[in-house]
């Protein structure tokens, strides 16, 4: 009976430890998100130390993006002037979404859950984010590949930046579909980031989309290698003739 005893003891302090330790990373994210808020991009003058905070206050670390690459997709977006379409939803999407709301630039993110969409559409709500425009977009199988089904309402948009962290890299194809799919509705010039460029997959499908897209490549990133991807002159065009 004491071992019982003792082991429902246990029990009650793991769960009391967990929420403490939830309710903490909440506190921690409240704070560094308004902190963000009020200078999304003055926080890049230091944002090893913001981002951490907010990495960690998320709570999910282990699919987040890292600090090096929300830098990259924060310090980009301000430089995007037609449109930003990002593949997955996460961290990113609020750090994005502030500093597109702030330059009146459309964003569109695109997620497969129909249980992450809703827990993303909280909190952007929580936050004001109302610029964002996030969508349940199931995922389709084109075949060689799958990816997201692309809603009405990108029809005819154009993007000068791609921030591509989704689907999971267990989908078929990868991330693969990106291109193949969206490739008219980019802009000449436009920058594709892509996340986890560690993985062999996604050096692969770099690899095919400098091809299809006469682009320029970099692997950037020490501790969370990601791939800037900048289209060629007139690849989207070129992909629209063909079409």
């Amino acid at each position: 009976m004491s071992l019982i005893v003792d082991a429902a003891k246990s029990l009650r302090r793991a769960s009391a430890n967990s929420r403490l330790g939830e309710m903490h990373r909440e506190w921690v994210f409240s704070r560094a998100m308004s902190r963000y808020l009020d200078d999304p991009i003055g926080s890049l003058e230091d944002p090893d130390a913001l981002f951490g905070r907010l990495v960690y206050g998320w709570g999910n670390a282990s699919w987040s993006a890292l600090t090096e690459y929300l830098e990259a997709c924060v310090r980009h977006a301000d430089e995007a002037r037609r449109g930003i379409l990002e593949c997955g939803s996460g961290l990113s999407t609020l750090l994005v979404g502030a500093v597109a709301q702030r330059n009146n630039v459309p964003y569109f993110a695109l997620e497969h859950s129909k249980q992450w969409t809703e827990q993303m559409q909280r909190a952007l709500k929580q936050f004001g984010l109302d610029q964002v425009q996030l969508h349940e977009a199931q995922l389709h199988d084109y075949g060689e590949y799958e990816w997201y089904s692309t809603p009405a309402a990108l029809s005819g948009k154009e993007f000068d930046l791609v921030i591509c962290d989704g689907p999971p890299g267990v989908t078929k194809g990868g991330r693969y579909g990106l291109v193949p799919v969206m490739q008219p509705q980019l802009a000449d010039g436009c920058l594709i980031l892509l996340d986890d460029a560690h993985r062999d997959e996604e050096k692969t499908i770099a690899r095919r989309w400098q091809s299809a897209l006469c682009a320029s490549v970099e692997v950037r990133g020490t501790q969370n290698p990601y791939i800037e991807l900048v289209l060629g002159t007139n690849a989207g065009a070129a992909a629209a003739t063909r079409g």
